[in-house]
């Protein structure tokens, strides 16, 4: 049955082609949203981008059109698409029965509005705010989430590591004196999927062990220090082999706090400082208390501050593993000196190119699928991009463990040659960051 769904504003300014992901279905669009896009014009952040897309998009599709009335949306086996203007008269009334006026309960009203006037229809509100579907629900409205981008399960991912138990001796030992083994020797052994990492146990002895793609081979992984920093497990030793591999492009980290996820890539990333022009370190800025840095003294850098401490945490981590005379020590405030090596959010990324690079982005869960894809199409000749983050914790209100970059990134990319995925399951942090993760 053909079905009508009344878009939210947190829904465009997620994607602003929503618009034209209903397939055959009607597609209404309350003139609160407008108004409330209006606010959203202005600005470098994504959901600015987004707003501003989504307002072209829609005054090309309704040139010379009453978009008041149902109009066919572009592209082929699409339904009708329409702004309501006028709720008055309404049998039931979100202002009423929440004894109040807002804008939710306006585009609420708009989905009543067409629930009268369309009985025969299904009329679904569709919004990335969990609040206002529930507040949809409680006057009888079917109320979604928007699934475009979603991922059906996060727990069907490939963590990028296999343990395998009661492996073949000999293949171990071969791993061990000749340090890789061809494909066909260990295909019939092993689950082989590009740049997959293997913890093999034997009767004998254990070795990690990598699956090489390019060169379609088993190779041995050793632990590696890399600029003073130790890896204290197999997962960390795998993170750190993945950034060191040149024919990784893109590399996805993500377990709980404390892991050593942006640790790991910082200092994996220092050590090929060579190899590359810049090292930049970004985060997305998630306002606190929902307020802009706006709200926060001092000029640009002094708001930014707050938001890159933990980055500047551990970059000093990694400086005092040695002492101040250390060259070592000296290159590292040189690097910040010379711009060699750049902390920076991510708002300025957008329109640049970025070639011979190590990007490193940290809490990348609090992206949207187009903020990862944003970053990553910069991406010029001899760049690697890491991203590192904790899916089950999501500080932007309209993303979850299903919805965020991260999460799409993996899902969409997983199996392809120049791309790794690597889950930290262990805290290093200390013992009391463990008990707690475990215990509250």
């Amino acid at each position: 049955m053909k079905k009508i769904f009344v878009l939210d504003t947190s829904v465009i300014l997620f994607n602003h082609n929503s618009l034209l992901s209903f397939a055959e279905h009607d597609v209404v669009i309350p003139i609160t949203v407008l108004e409330e896009l209006d606010n959203f014009k202005k600005g470098n952040e994504t959901k600015n981008f987004e707003a501003r897309e989504f307002i072209r998009l829609l005054d090309k599709i309704s040139i010379d059109k009453d978009i008041t009335q149902w109009m066919a949306l572009p592209g082929e086996n699409k339904g009708n698409f329409k702004i309501v203007l006028n709720t008055d008269g309404l049998k039931s009334n979100a202002n009423e029965l929440f004894n109040n006026i807002s804008m939710d309960n306006k585009i609420i009203n708009a989905a009543l509005k067409m629930k009268e006037e369309e009985p025969k229809k299904p009329v679904i509100l569709v919004t990335k705010d969990i609040n206002l579907r529930l507040k949809a629900k409680a006057v009888g409205l079917n109320a979604e989430d928007f699934e475009t981008g979603k991922v059906q399960d996060t727990e069907s991912f490939s963590a990028g590591i296999q343990h395998v138990d009661n492996f073949n001796q000999d293949i171990i030992e071969r791993l061990y004196n000749e340090h890789h083994v061809p494909l066909e020797d260990v295909e019939e052994f092993l689950e082989i999927k590009p740049n997959q990492y293997y913890i093999l146990k034997g009767s004998n002895s254990s070795v990690l062990a990598y699956y090489n793609p390019f060169e379609k081979q088993l190779e041995q992984v050793s632990k590696q220090r890399c600029y003073g920093i130790q890896p204290r497990n197999a997962e960390q030793t795998f993170a750190m082999h993945a950034i060191l591999n040149p024919n990784i492009k893109l590399v996805a980290i993500h377990g709980v706090a404390g892991t050593g996820k942006t640790l790991i890539a910082l200092a994996a990333a220092l050590e090929q400082r060579r190899n590359f022009k810049q090292i930049y370190l970004a985060r997305p800025i998630v306002p606190l208390s929902n307020k802009d840095i706006g709200y926060l003294p001092g000029d640009i850098k002094s708001k930014i501050d707050p938001y890159m401490q933990p980055l500047w945490d551990n970059l000093k981590f990694i400086q005092y593993q040695y002492n101040e005379s250390d060259p070592e020590y000296k290159h590292i405030t040189q690097m910040l000196e010379s711009e060699k090596l750049m902390i920076t959010p991510l708002a300025y990324i957008r329109g640049r190119s970025l070639s011979d690079v190590i990007f490193i982005v940290d809490e990348a869960q609090n992206l949207t699928p187009h903020e990862i894809k944003t970053i990553i199409t910069r991406a010029g000749e001899n760049s690697k991009f890491i991203f590192t983050g904790d899916i089950k914790q999501i500080d932007t209100p309209y993303l979850d463990e299903l919805s965020n970059g991260l999460s799409y990134m993996v899902d969409r990319i997983q199996g392809e040659d120049i791309f790794s995925h690597i889950q930290l399951v262990k805290g290093e942090r200390s013992e009391l960051a463990n008990l707690a993760n475990e215990r509250l």
